[in-house]
């Protein structure tokens, strides 16, 4: 396993450079989306509407933090389930998304999207939100303000840990690990 910084935002070189089980540190600006955002995102696609984030080249985590305590800059802030956002990953990689962040298993569909968009899937340490939460630096809703934690934020991190899961060639690191056991 290779450690790497990396820099926001994810470009096909910064991609290409990256392989399934490569232990990556974020620094730069992330956007957070759940499942209601992603439809509203989906749904804005399908009608050629112009994004509220700059979708080309970047990273959407998928997040729903926790309210923010008194002098933090976010809550909790631990990964959802990647799945709930499959039927519409395709799309919005083919717009230009180049990095997701969650936590599970992606279907073939979406496998197949990030080989063909050049993209890569990490996976954050669920159960690890609190954690997590101290790597984002700044935190502000730009947009869907009324999903309340499924607004879309964008968020300053430094050094966010992941783990590189489906890379630019294909592989699957869950497929890799589920076929020698534990």
């Amino acid at each position: 396993m290779r450690e790497i910084k990396v820099n926001t935002p994810f470009t096909e070189e910064v991609t290409a450079g990256l392989e399934a089980g490569d232990m990556v540190y974020i620094t730069g600006t992330i956007y957070s989306a759940r499942d209601a955002a992603h439809k509203r995102l989906y749904e804005a696609a399908l009608k050629g509407e112009e994004l509220p984030l700059p979708i080309k080249d970047c990273v959407v985590y998928y997040l729903g933090p926790t309210p923010a305590r008194e002098g933090r800059v976010i809550g909790s802030a631990g990964p959802t389930t990647s799945s709930r956002m499959d039927k519409y990953t395709p799309t919005l990689l083919d717009l230009g998304l180049k990095g997701m962040i969650g936590k599970g298993r992606r279907s073939d569909a979406v496998k197949e999207s990030i080989v063909k968009n050049k993209a890569v899937y990490l996976a954050a340490v669920g159960g690890a939100g609190a954690l997590l939460s101290d790597r984002i630096k700044s935190s502000k809703v730009i947009a869907y303000d009324d999903l309340g934690t499924e607004a879309i934020r964008e968020m300053y991190v430094e050094d966010f840990p992941c783990i590189v899961i489906c890379d630019t060639a294909g592989r699957d690191l869950y497929s890799e690990v589920a076929g020698k056991g534990c």
